[in-house]
């Protein structure tokens, strides 16, 4: 077993309890075990439990995106001071200065790919395990080799089989693989196009669209659906649903934090402090603005009752 090998195995096995296990609760209730439908639910059940567990790295990614894009001026200003300096020194301290910006904004330029980082292992993981399903063989934990076998020949409504590819598909004519990879496909970068422009335009201040990063955002906005084009060529129908379902669980992700914790300052926070003026009017309650001003007095007149408390000195004369 090579060291590749090694470190995929506790992911495999992982992979391999989610699925078997949803498959085993799907067919308890009253699904087909050989059914391509009892499959893609039991991936749909995989990235529920795998994406669900990656919600907290999911939460330090967006604090972390939000930290480095506000960092951007002083990056700037760190790459300005050391502008056409090519030595040795002083390309260590603008290293040195530029971590010691990260450090003291709590991020670093790394911690926005982490859960990207985590994902590629796990997708690869069930690549692998769909593959080696594929060809009949038994997993490295809970897939038999009879379940492997169910697996290599379930189709989806009896015509689509999961192990096809869409290059498979031109290959052999078979009509129902193309439309069904032509209309994953499309979804996948529907999906992941719609998520990434509304982070850019609704989820973004003013000063983060100046900064360079934003810039590398936008020319991603365009590469990702590239990259998912050529993915869908090559990989398997199973794979695909696994990779769709995953887009659709980050797009309603993603649409649930813009509208409950919008970035400050950006359209978003914008909007619901809108939304949240409106609520207020309907229930008749004054602005918040208002409302703070209204608790002033309040506060100003317990300092004043409290004034007469502290002199002391008064009621020792009076002794």
């Amino acid at each position: 077993m090579d060291i590749f090998a090694l470190l995929m195995w506790p992911i495999k096995w992982v992979i391999e309890a989610i699925l078997v296990g949803f498959h085993t609760l799907v067919t308890a209730l009253g699904g087909d075990p050989g059914s391509g439908l009892t499959w893609v639910l039991s991936i749909v059940g995989l990235v529920l439990v795998i994406r669900s567990a990656m919600i907290p790295l999911t939460v330090r990614q967006i604090v972390s995106s939000r930290k480095s894009l506000e960092i951007q001026p002083e990056i700037q200003r760190i790459q300005k001071k050391y502008k056409g300096k090519k030595d040795q020194f002083s390309r260590e301290a603008m290293q040195r200065e530029t971590m010691e910006a990260y450090r003291k904004a709590g991020t670093n330029p790394f911690a926005s790919c982490l859960p990207l980082l985590i994902q590629m292992p796990i997708f690869l993981g069930l690549v692998q395990v769909l593959t080696d399903a594929n060809n009949r063989m038994p997993g490295v934990g809970l897939l038999t080799e009879d379940l492997a076998t169910l697996f290599s020949e379930s189709t989806l409504f009896g015509v689509v089989p999961l192990h096809e590819t869409m290059a498979g598909g031109f290959a052999t004519g078979d009509i129902a693989v193309i439309v069904t990879a032509i209309v994953l496909t499309a979804i996948m970068c529907a999906t992941q196009f719609y998520t990434q422009l509304q982070i850019m335009t609704k989820n973004q201040t003013p000063a983060m669209k100046e900064s360079p990063m934003y810039k590398q955002q936008r020319i991603l906005l365009y590469i990702i659906p590239v990259f998912l084009l050529v993915s869908a060529w090559l990989f398997p129908l199973g794979t695909m649903f696994y990779w769709l379902v995953s887009n659709i669980y980050t797009l309603v992700q993603q649409l649930i934090i813009i509208n409950k914790l919008p970035t400050p300052g950006s359209e978003a926070a914008l909007a619901r402090e809108a939304r949240l003026a409106r609520k207020r009017q309907r229930m008749g309650l004054p602005p918040i603005d208002e409302a703070t001003a209204a608790e002033e007095p309040s506060v100003e007149l317990k300092t004043q009752r409290q004034q007469p408390r502290a002199k002391r000195p008064k009621s020792r004369r009076e002794d």
